[in-house]
């Protein structure tokens, strides 16, 4: 072996080899620690030019989703912001506050836009429902408002965002609402959280009022979920309702079109809504069944209605579709949405919270759109309790029976009046509609109808009181019937109610 190294170190030929790999060796390394002193050079030159950080030149770092939070104001934008800023400072003249939401004074009343004007609300979700809320609960007067987001404007935001424009795509929502409201009611105060909720943040972004400020420490008075994450939507509400943060919740506007079917209540009543389903399943294992107002639609899918758009096939083809979505547990499909729907949704919100904050009367029903079965079983039960009532005094031979009462009084007396629900015991279960008192003349017909032919009784519509119908069997058996005083069946505050609600009948009889 030494031999044959011997013969070829002594050959012209492997000198020749080894002096030119030597030789390109050398060359590359030049070459290579050359183009790395340019490199070096040229970063050196591109850090110098950077303007060092001050006024005129600052830094923003970037979000978690690898986008800067900062905003480019227009000349327009700036003026406003400095106007914005002189008003929050408190040189504004409050006169012409109280002017600019003069229509809201004189509803709410001097108290009530006082309480609203002092609160402190959070929105959670600056969508396509955030953003309608939002807009409507600073026009309303409500002065101090955290926005929680983590997303961006995208073009397609824009069939149903309430503020954003072209100019603002690509620019976090949360800043968008902000830089627009701030152009309408300047004296409004913005803290704007550009994160995404999760229930490891939940402290810190549900935390009190930060600004300095009279206000500071002051805890959130509601919370408004706009989110459309099942994840995030569960953990902000769980939340809450351990923490005893008044909050409300808006289920499912995507795939939906009635305006008409969309109501307020207790998330235990929302129906017809794949989002209101999951999201209670979720809370059921968490504890909560109850407790939560939530806004959703009872509008029922159908033939030729939009519905959850399907992934391409190519999709498929990329593994597991879970991992198609932007973030984890996020949507992956397209979701249709009509673009008035989440503006429904949004004010719908925004109206419970300006409502509850300063202390205006709502009590809400379930009621109108799919109940004709309900109304229809209330008339005919009204019916055969009037007669009842007719033979007992007529006699048995008693026959055609007609009340001056359509399916149309029926559903104003029972969705409009009694809300839904028993007088006594506030029920909404098997309702129906009673004679409260024992008319002055009876429940005989009236004599003169008779004459002509027609078997008739008079009906107040005021003396119809809801009750379940075990209810209005007692009551029929022993103050109909049995001739017993009111106060001897019922408390002081039913008796009370019931007659708020029949002044409530007489006033409203006069616009029927």
């Amino acid at each position: 072996m030494s031999s044959w190294l011997q013969r070829q170190g002594s050959s012209h030929q492997s000198q020749l080899a080894a002096t030119a790999v030597l030789s390109g060796a050398a060359v590359a390394g030049v070459i290579l620690g050359y183009q790395a002193l340019r490199r070096k050079e040229a970063v050196q030159q591109l850090k110098a030019s950077i303007p060092s950080i001050d006024e005129q030149h600052h830094a923003e770092k970037l979000t978690d989703y690898g986008v800067s939070a900062a905003t480019q104001l227009s000349k327009e934008d700036e003026r406003s912001a400095a106007l914005a800023r002189r008003a929050q400072e408190g040189d504004y003249d409050d006169d012409l506050i109280l002017e600019q939401l003069a229509r809201n004074r004189v509803f709410l009343t001097d108290e009530g836009l006082a309480k609203l004007r002092s609160s402190y609300i959070v929105v959670v979700g600056c969508g396509g429902v955030g953003s309608h809320a939002v807009a409507a609960l600073a026009r309303s007067g409500v002065s101090k408002i955290r926005l929680i987001d983590f997303d961006q404007v995208t073009l397609s935001s824009l069939n149903r965002h309430a503020l954003a424009t072209l100019a603002d795509v690509g620019t976090p929502k949360v800043h968008c609402i902000r830089k627009r409201l701030e152009q309408i009611v300047p004296w409004v105060k913005f803290d704007c959280r550009n994160e995404l909720f999760g229930g490891s943040v939940a402290e810190k972004l549900l935390a009190p009022w930060a600004q300095n400020d009279g206000d500071k420490g002051r805890k959130p008075d509601f919370v408004l979920d706009c989110i459309d994450n099942i994840t995030s939507k569960v953990e902000l509400l769980h939340h809450c309702h351990t923490q005893g943060i008044p909050v409300i919740s808006a289920m499912g506007a995507g795939c939906k079109s009635d305006p008409t079917r969309v109501t307020v209540g207790d998330i235990s009543h929302s129906t017809d809504d794949p989002l209101s389903r999951s999201t209670r399943r979720r809370l059921k294992l968490l504890g909560v069944t109850t407790g939560i107002p939530v806004v959703f639609s009872t509008e029922k899918p159908g033939p030729g209605k939009a519905t959850l758009l399907p992934l391409a096939e190519e999709e498929f083809s990329k593994g597991q579709v879970g991992e198609l979505s932007v973030l984890p547990d996020f949507r992956a499909r397209i979701l249709p949405v009509l673009g008035t729907m989440p503006a429904v949704f949004g004010y719908t919100l925004a109206n419970h919270v300006i409502c509850a904050i300063a202390g205006y009367p709502q009590d809400y029903s379930i009621g109108g759109k799919g109940r004709d079965k309900l109304y229809d079983g209330v008339l005919a039960a009204l019916q055969g309790t009037h007669e009842r009532l007719a033979r007992a005094e007529y006699g048995p031979t008693l026959v055609g029976l007609r009340l001056p009462v359509s399916k149309d009084d029926v559903g104003y007396l029972v969705d409009e009046i009694w809300r839904g629900k028993s007088a006594v015991s506030g029920l909404p279960s098997r309702v129906c509609l009673v004679p409260w008192e024992r008319p002055p003349r009876g429940f005989a017909p009236d004599p003169e109808w008779m004459q002509q032919g027609q078997t008739y009784v008079p009906v107040e519509m005021k003396n119809l009181v809801c009750m379940t119908k075990d209810e209005a069997t007692r009551h029929e058996k022993e103050v109909l019937l049995g001739g017993k005083a009111l106060e001897e069946l019922y408390d002081e505050k039913t008796i009370e109610m019931v007659r708020k609600r029949q002044k409530e009948i007489e006033f409203y009889e006069q616009y029927r």
